[in-house]
């Protein structure tokens, strides 16, 4: 794991942010904090696409997927590096009378057994993966999968949106993650997110290859 000058890795030092922005702004405020599950995940366990079992939600927020998730009857634990965030989740799985492990952790170097998940759900942490991290992660995600059976759900930022150093184009995405990942799905969409502005995003539903994730 790459290191800053400080001796802090890159997991720690360039993410700390999120737990300020989660105490500095009401949830309501975040655009990404809808208050209602993902309708791209809702509609692939509806489908049976992703079937029951251990899930996995990583950059969880105040925890409005996971909820769905456990009362859909997964077993689910979720990982956010923000404790402001956490706390909020906690509190809507206590009002929602359902059973999630909450991790508090970085989703760079994930704190889990190898192959431990069936599921693991990513609306929005991806994207914001710094450029370096990136191959640490997608390789992480990889590695707490079951291999074949683990299915990986990915939604991140659309090149649609413009320039920037986290949208990407289908291609880009599949440089990223066809080595690790066979694609099944691939979903090109428009959202109005929570602070009332839309946005494109790409909803990618893979599946982990057989082969280590090297």
């Amino acid at each position: 794991m790459p290191k800053s000058s400080s001796g802090e890795t890159m997991a720690n030092s360039n993410y700390r942010d999120w737990d300020r922005v989660y105490r500095e702004y009401p949830l309501e405020e975040l655009p990404w904090e809808l208050g209602r599950p993902r309708k791209n995940l809702v509609d692939l366990v509806e489908s049976g696409q992703i079937k029951l079992g251990k899930a996995l939600d990583i950059c969880c927020g105040a925890g409005t997927n996971p909820i769905y998730l456990a009362q859909k009857g997964f077993i689910v634990t979720a990982i956010d590096i923000s404790r402001k965030a956490i706390e909020y989740a906690k509190e809507k799985t206590r009002e929602a009378h359902v059973k999630i492990q909450f991790v508090l952790g970085s989703f760079v170097t994930l704190p889990f057994k190898d192959m431990e998940f069936s599921f693991v759900l990513d609306m929005g942490c991806f994207h914001h993966v710094m450029i370096d991290d990136r191959k640490p992660f997608i390789q992480g995600v990889c590695r707490v999968l079951k291999p074949v059976e683990g299915k990986y759900l990915l939604i991140c930022f659309s090149d649609k949106n413009g320039p920037g150093w986290n949208h990407f184009s289908k291609e880009q995405l599949t440089d990223y993650f066809s080595h690790r990942f066979i694609f099944l799905s691939t979903e090109h969409f428009h959202s109005v997110e929570a602070d009332g502005y839309g946005r494109y995003f790409y909803s990618v539903l893979m599946q982990r290859r057989e082969k280590p994730c090297l």
